[in-house]
C-alpha cells in the first residue's frame, strides 16, 4: 500500500462512550459507561467489535479482550468543553472548544423570545426544556388552534421548533428555523437549531422524519474544509453536513436511521473515489441513549456490528476504516443527557498495522491530525498525529 490511502471511512457511533472522562462531575454526571451498560443486555453482541480490540482499549475494564486484535486502538478523551453532538464533531475534525456551547436550562431569557418573535411574525409556546414527543402532547392543540409555534430546548445546546404540518409545512418550519438560527448568535448562540414537523391528532401526534438540524458554523477550517481545498472528495452521510453547517462537505447522502445510513455506507464502498466517507449513526444517541433503552441501545449496537462484518469483507486494499463516537449517551444513567465519556477509536485495514495500542490520546482532534497527514493536507489543529505509529 502506498503511504498515503485512497479512500478514508469514519463511522461515529452517535454517544458510544466507554467510560467516565475524570471532570465528568464537573457536566452533572455521576458514574457512568454506555459500553458497560449494554454490553450486560441480553440483546448485545458484537464480535466483529470485539476483534477489532473494542474490549482491549485502557481504561475498558469490561468484556473479553482478544489476543491479537484486527485493529489499531485507543481511548479519546473530549478536551473542548461540552458533551454534546456538535462539539464532539467538531473536535473529531479538528476544533477544540475551550467554551462549552451556552445552555438554557431555565428556558430562553425574554430578550431572546421577544427577537425570535419578531423574526419568525408568531408568538411562540413552552419556552423550557422538554421531552420532544410529550412537548407535542402537551402543546399541540394550543399550537394548531393559535398559530403560535412550540419552541423548547433540552440538556444540550440546542433550540428546538415544533410545528403541525397544517400550521407550516415542512418547508416553511425550515424557513422559520433558518430564520432563527439568524437570530440564535453570540450569548444565544445555541449549537443546533432543530425543526422537529409533526402530524396526527391529539392525543395522538407524532413526529416525522422530517427533522433538519441548523448548526453554528465552525469557526476555523476543519479537516473537512482542509481535504476539500486540496482536491479530495468529502462524503458526509447522516447528519454530518447539519453538524457542519455545510462548510467543507462536498456531498451530502441522507439517510433514514442507524440500519439505513450503513447501507448507505456499504454502497459507497462502490464508488470510485479519493478522499473521506463521514458517517453519524444518531440512533444510538436520539431512539436508545437520551430516552434511556437499554435492550434498545444493545440491539442497536449488535445490527451494527452485523453490518460492520459486510462492509470489512468489501473493503479494497487501500482503504482504511475508523470508528470513533462523539459523546456519551450512558442508557443506564440518571435522566435524560449526554454522560461526559471517553470514547473509542478503532482503525482498520489492510495498510494498517494490527494491534497498535495508541493508549489514551488527550483529544479527539488526534484523528483529524491524523488524517490530515495521511492525505498530506494543512490543517491547524492541536491535535498530534498518530500515522506513523499505525501505517505499515
Amino acid at each position: 500500500m502506498t503511504t498515503q490511502p485512497k479512500r478514508l471511512f469514519i463511522i461515529v457511533l452517535d454517544s458510544f462512550g466507554i467510560g467516565a472522562e475524570p471532570d465528568a462531575a464537573e457536566f452533572g454526571d455521576g458514574e457512568c459507561h454506555t459500553l458497560q451498560t449494554i454490553l450486560h443486555s441480553k440483546e448485545f453482541a458484537a464480535p466483529h467489535l470485539a476483534h477489532m480490540g473494542l474490549f482491549n482499549i485502557e481504561g475498558v475494564d469490561v468484556g473479553m479482550r482478544v489476543e491479537h486484535p484486527k485493529a489499531a486502538f485507543a481511548r479519546l478523551q473530549e478536551k473542548s468543553r461540552g458533551k454534546d453532538t456538535t462539539t464532539g464533531h467538531w473536535e473529531i475534525a479538528g476544533i477544540v472548544s475551550e467554551q462549552g456551547m451556552p445552555l438554557f436550562p431555565d428556558g430562553f431569557p425574554k430578550e431572546c423570545i421577544d427577537a425570535l418573535e419578531k423574526a419568525l411574525g408568531r408568538k411562540v409556546l413552552c419556552n423550557k426544556p422538554y421531552s420532544g414527543t410529550q412537548v407535542i402532547h402537551d402543546f399541540g392543540r394550543e399550537h394548531i388552534e393559535t398559530g403560535a409555534l412550540i419552541v423548547y430546548t433540552s440538556a444540550d445546546s440546542v433550540l428546538q421548533i415544533a410545528a403541525h404540518n397544517s400550521v407550516l409545512s415542512e418547508e416553511q418550519l425550515y424557513e422559520a428555523c433558518l430564520k432563527a438560527r439568524e437570530v440564535m448568535q453570540g450569548p444565544w448562540g445555541v449549537g443546533r437549531v432543530i425543526a422537529r414537523p409533526f402530524v396526527g391528532t391529539w392525543p395522538k401526534y407524532t413526529r416525522t422524519s422530517g427533522r433538519h438540524d441548523y448548526s453554528l458554523v465552525p469557526p476555523v477550517d476543519t479537516m473537512l474544509d482542509a481535504l476539500s481545498k486540496a482536491g479530495f472528495s468529502t462524503i458526509g452521510v447522516g447528519k454530518i453536513r447539519d453538524i457542519f453547517a455545510g462548510k467543507g462537505v462536498g456531498r451530502h447522502i441522507p439517510m433514514d436511521g442507524n440500519e439505513d445510513g450503513m447501507e448507505k455506507t456499504i454502497a459507497v464502498l462502490d464508488e470510485d473515489f479519493t478522499g473521506l466517507c463521514f458517517t453519524n449513526l444518531v440512533d444510538f444517541d436520539m431512539k436508545y441513549g437520551h430516552r434511556r433503552d437499554i435492550d434498545g441501545y444493545a440491539h442497536a449496537a449488535t445490527v451494527f456490528d452485523r453490518q460492520l462484518g459486510t462492509f470489512c469483507e468489501r473493503m479494497k486494499k487501500d482503504d482504511i476504516l475508523m470508528i470513533t463516537a462523539d459523546h456519551g449517551c450512558d442508557p443506564g444513567a440518571a435522566g435524560t443527557d449526554h454522560t461526559r465519556e471517553y470514547v473509542p477509536l478503532l482503525v482498520y485495514g489492510e495498510g494498517i498495522k494490527a494491534g497498535v495500542d495508541l493508549g489514551t490520546r488527550p483529544t479527539f482532534a488526534d484523528v483529524a491530525a491524523t488524517v490530515a497527514e495521511m492525505f498530506g493536507v494543512e490543517l491547524k489543529t492541536p491535535g498530534t498525529s498518530f500515522w506513523s505509529k499505525i501505517k505499515h
